[in-house]
């Protein structure tokens, strides 16, 4: 009994091996399976995951090449805005340049014609070309004159009041804003005294006042506000403050007052060249008519000389054929259309004399 039990025992630790062998080797098979794709895509996750990583620190490194130019630029932008902020503010002609430049690109962009609608610096002349000088014995020569089409002017004069207007704008207190509000103000008022005292409309032929540029909206607007009488002031004085916006409104209309002008003068034009072109149509109708007069004439001259040439006793066409009859030999023959009907050619020849 004990042997049978050793050989139980030993046929069922075999058949458990066998089995556990069979069950590991069923279990890894499984595993590779499963295991196999997944570590496939576990590799190919990590080289996109590479790939992504190397691109971003590309990009990122380019990335930082472009902030780098962008603060240099910025920081060189700043620095200009800085140095034309600092000549506008402590340089007179500089400020007066800058208007100039602001009031042209207005004109240019307008759409009025440089040396046709408007003038720069010109130097207002009499009608004998000598220049005209102020009190002070200076030229006359405003920023700008703007031709209106009746043949009448307005002059510009570009102003600039900016050294008290950046103050004001820096300013941290109320009371520095009122103080650099005042200086402001005056610094307008000597702008318009200075500019009234050259009595630009009494030299040339303008209306009746003088347009007085600030290129500054926001420092225009700061004047007006705080005080209700400047422009009154101005006005009494034959000028007028305008600002950006409102030189480009009034170019506007003036750009569309030009225009109805040339199309006045094209439609004159036009009906001027419609009367010309009429003249010269009919006058070339009474030459055609006298053309066919001409012609009807020719023609009945022209038959009258062919039935002279054919008909008639002893007409040149009989002759020549009766001489072909008699032995002449032509290298060429006359056509059959012109040929008479009827060759009387003896008849001709006796009412005419011997025979040839």
């Amino acid at each position: 009994q004990k042997q049978f039990t050793l050989q139980f025992e030993n046929i069922a630790n075999k058949i458990l091996e066998e089995k556990t062998a069979r069950f590991t080797k069923l279990n890894e098979d499984n595993l590779s399976n499963i295991l196999k794709p997944l570590g496939e895509n576990l590799e190919s996750f990590k080289k996109k995951v590479e790939e992504v990583y190397s691109t971003e620190a590309k990009e990122r490194f380019s990335l930082g090449k472009e902030l780098d130019k962008l603060m240099q630029l910025n920081q060189k932008v700043s620095e200009e805005a800085n140095n034309l902020a600092n000549a506008l503010k402590g340089n007179s002609k500089v400020q007066g340049d800058w208007g100039q430049m602001i009031l042209e690109n207005i004109l240019e962009k307008s759409g009025l014609v440089k040396d046709r609608e408007y003038f720069t610096q010109e130097t207002l002349k009499d009608e004998d070309g000598k220049i005209w000088q102020n009190e002070d014995g200076n030229r006359m020569q405003p920023d700008v004159i703007i031709a209106y089409p009746d043949n009448r002017k307005v002059i510009v004069d570009s102003k600039v009041s900016l050294t008290a207007y950046t103050r004001y704008v820096a300013a941290e207190t109320n009371e520095e804003q009122k103080k650099f509000i005042g200086d402001h103000l005056r610094s307008i008022r000597k702008h318009i005294d200075d500019l009234s005292r050259k009595n630009y409309q009494d030299f040339a032929p303008t209306l009746d006042f003088v347009m007085m540029f600030i290129p500054n909206e926001p420092a225009y607007l700061l004047a007006l506000q705080n005080d209700s009488e400047l422009w009154h002031y101005a006005y009494h004085k034959r000028i007028l403050l305008i600002s950006p916006t409102n030189l480009i409104a009034a170019l506007k209309l003036l750009v569309d007052l030009w225009k109805r002008e040339y199309q006045n003068k094209n439609a004159l034009e036009i009906a001027k060249r419609g009367g010309l072109l009429y003249d010269k149509l009919a006058g070339f109708v009474d030459k055609l008519s006298d053309v066919g007069t001409n012609l009807s004439k020719a023609q009945k001259s022209y038959e009258q000389a062919f039935n002279q040439l054919k008909e008639g006793n002893g007409n040149l066409l009989s002759q020549a054929e009766k001489l072909k009859e008699l032995g002449v030999k032509p290298k060429k023959n006359l056509p059959a259309s012109v040929l008479p009907e009827s060759n009387n050619t003896e008849a001709d020849f006796e009412s005419e004399g011997e025979p040839v």
